[in-house]
């Protein structure tokens, strides 16, 4: 079970690395203003958006996995607060792939700056769903 959850920790740090850095591309995106730098953001906002799909769907297999083995009930109120966070981060997950495509076709219109406080979502879901997975509070 140990190699499970290391496997879990592994892509889900995956995961939050693509989460983190993606919004901060849009943010450079954003902002520029020439065809090359343009160009060069598009293919780096894809890439990144497949390693991170493919950590995504790992995490959430193996995650699936742990609470299968360890049987946790589903009225656990840590747990429940934790999948519905999981169930928001993949939620911003698919928005994120939904701006790429937005970038790609050149039909951007928010700012740099919508772009900075939208990159800020991941890093509050990553606290609280570690301190429910460590604590477990409820």
């Amino acid at each position: 079970m140990l190699w499970i959850k290391a496997v879990h920790v592994m892509f889900m740090v995956t995961w939050f690395a693509g989460l983190f850095y993606l919004p901060r591309l849009f943010v450079y995106h954003a902002d520029c203003d020439d065809e090359a730098g343009n160009a060069r953001f598009k293919v780096m906002e894809r890439k990144l958006y497949a390693i991170m799909t493919m950590g995504a769907v790992v995490t959430i297999v193996f995650g699936t996995w742990l609470w299968l083995a360890y049987w946790w009930p589903s009225t656990a109120g840590w747990l429940m607060t934790k999948l519905v966070l999981v169930a928001l981060l993949i939620a911003y997950h698919l928005y994120c792939g939904h701006l790429v495509k937005v970038f790609r076709d050149d039909a951007n219109r928010r700012s740099h700056v919508f772009y900075r406080w939208f990159n800020e979502f991941p890093a509050l879901i990553l606290i609280a769903v570690v301190i429910l997975a460590i604590v477990k509070p409820f």
